[in-house]
């Protein structure tokens, strides 16, 4: 009865796996240091010059780098089996998670895509890529798409969607500041419902 209660009782315990700068990392964090209800405990990086791992330490988050093998042979994963982690989120993350992964937090992987799935997703449809090819599609809106991960790129279940329109004089930077602009507006809030929802299973 007593491990029980402890696991109800505790924090929920959050990985971020990230490839680029770490804004939304580093809005994670921030969002949920004051919370009781979950911590972020490690930033993974499978860049060792990307932005996020400087933000990691100027957050004083304990940070794990890996390569591609890493990943594949299951050492990232007992990494974070390791560290009781319970949610893993997706912050700029570029590489496809293995399916062995993916069964190991069933449900409990999420992703930010900065496109409306299903469009504009798969392999190499990212950053830049993404809203060039909204542009080029001469869309009237693009937005975010937060979403749970699976074997493949971009097509797991929808959690979240918000919308914002394309302007005509549009470039992919402009695009690109008002896309990440939302997903600092409501990345933290969609991880944080998913949260909730854990803290709440028996």
């Amino acid at each position: 009865m007593e491990a029980n209660e402890d696991i109800c009782a505790r924090m929920t315990r959050i990985a971020i796996l990230a490839s680029g700068s770490g804004t939304n990392a580093q809005k994670l964090v921030e969002h949920f240091h004051p919370s009781s209800k979950a911590e972020v405990v490690v930033i993974c990086c499978d860049n060792p010059k990307a932005g996020v791992v400087q933000r990691a330490w100027d957050l004083n988050v304990p940070s794990f780098l890996f390569n591609d093998r890493q990943l594949k042979d299951g050492s990232l994963l007992r990494e974070l089996k390791g560290l009781r982690v319970d949610l893993v989120v997706l912050a700029g993350f570029l590489r496809l998670i293995p399916p062995e992964f993916v069964r190991a937090f069933p449900d409990r992987i999420i992703n930010i895509h900065p496109a409306l799935l299903p469009n504009y997703g798969g392999k190499g449809m990212y950053g830049h890529h993404v809203h060039e090819a909204v542009l080029a599609g001469k869309e009237r809106e693009s937005g975010i798409t937060v979403h749970y991960v699976n074997e493949l790129y971009d097509e797991g279940e929808h959690l979240l969607q918000v919308r914002c329109p394309v302007l005509p004089n549009d470039t992919p930077d402009s695009l690109a500041e008002r896309i990440h602009a939302l997903e600092h507006q409501h990345y933290a809030g969609a991880v944080e419902k998913l949260v909730l929802a854990i803290s709440r299973k028996p």
